[in-house]
């Protein structure tokens, strides 16, 4: 993280001064996900719009949640997920309505993806897709295989049963440091609803996360990147883009002449959560204008297809592809098959009782107790 925080201001740092003169002065401030921008896209906006980024990060949707909802958080533009937490802050008026006068390039997005969130974002008028992909298995083959050659690697069995997370637990197992990431696709997993709030059903997930919870290791959200990397775990239940990140590494950081570490993705055959990461501007921002002009920019096909290529996840923008990577364009863990796609699926909010019992839940995972 530290390296792609000093990448971030030396590429800020060597930006040619803002031009235009009536924008000095004017500011964003942005708060995103760990390791999720193009750092030169900032560069480029600021030297192209002369409006200063101040650029804050998070590894968590828990963490992004509790500062929308104190109130005042002074930034312009955040990134939430869209179920549970964009929704939820529409419905507690957190964010407001986007002006689409101000954001031209909505018409840049694809009607198919943006009609997967409409059900959470009506209308699609407080946000728009920034990026999107699933949850699943990150895996170094090598050194799992060597534990347990029949290990079922396309499959949530090699997580969730506590005698196969037994198995692996000596080479590390991460999982999410989100319930509401990990829980619906236990439920999933369980053949249950995603979005149950059913006592009985919440109880077997505690169960079966009770279960593997002496074999795991750790409960990370932006630290299993480098963990794959390096090799320090064999398994994590993560983010698509993050593995694919960490294979990139991976590659990068192997001795010379030797043959690198194979890090992959698996998207379970039992199926995966898909997530679209809004951009959306809380509704006390102090800088409006300039939050609309941040997010009109990164809907740019060019701008999105720079991020794609370097976080590794697929865009709402069609136009994008031509400046995508041939490499990333046409790795199925990025761009999904269709017959992958199929067993996708996407959680919806769940009352606040369930939500609040889910919390008590986890908490005790967490605790193992």
């Amino acid at each position: 993280m530290l390296r792609r925080a000093v990448a971030l201001f030396l590429v800020l740092l060597a930006a040619p001064a803002p031009v235009p003169v009536m924008a000095q002065g004017r500011v964003v401030h942005v708060y995103n996900w760990t390791d999720y921008i193009d750092p030169y896209a900032i560069a480029r906006f600021q030297h192209e719009t002369g409006i200063t980024v101040r650029y804050d990060v998070y590894d968590s949707l828990e963490t992004l949640e509790a500062k929308l909802l104190a109130g005042k958080s002074g930034y312009d533009v955040i990134v939430p997920s869209v179920e549970p937490t964009f929704a939820r802050l529409i419905r507690a008026g957190a964010l407001m309505k986007l002006d689409r006068a101000l954001v031209p390039n909505l018409v840049q997005l694809d009607p198919a993806l943006m009609a997967r969130v409409a059900a959470s974002n009506p209308g699609n008028r407080h946000g728009t897709i920034y990026l999107w992909g699933s949850t699943g298995l990150g895996q170094i083959p090598a050194k799992i295989l060597a534990r347990w050659p029949e290990a079922p690697l396309d499959s949530w069995d090699l997580l969730f049963k506590p005698e196969n997370a037994k198995r692996l637990a000596g080479c590390g197992i991460t999982l999410m440091d989100s319930a509401t990431d990990t829980i619906p696709t236990v439920l999933k997993y369980l053949g249950r609803d995603p979005n149950s709030a059913e006592a009985a059903d919440l109880a077997l997930v505690e169960q079966t996360l009770m279960a593997i919870r002496p074999s795991v290791r750790a409960f990370v959200s932006g630290g299993a990147v480098e963990a794959l990397a390096g090799g320090e775990i064999c398994l994590a239940m993560t983010y698509s883009g993050d593995v694919i990140q960490a294979a990139a590494r991976a590659r990068e950081a192997g001795p010379k002449g030797a043959s690198p570490t194979i890090v992959r993705y698996a998207t379970p055959r039992e199926g995966a959560q898909l997530s679209f990461d809004m951009l959306a501007i809380p509704a006390d921002a102090p800088h409006k204008a300039e939050a609309h002009a941040f997010i009109d920019f990164m809907l740019r096909p060019d701008v999105m297809a720079g991020i794609t290529n370097q976080v590794r996840y697929p865009n709402a923008v069609p136009a994008s592809k031509v400046g995508i990577r041939a490499e990333i364009l046409n790795d199925p863990n990025i761009y999904p098959s269709a017959e992958v796609a199929a067993r996708f699926f996407t959680v919806g909010a769940v009352p606040q009782a369930a939500e609040r019992a889910r919390t008590r839940m986890w908490a005790r995972v967490k605790a193992g107790r």
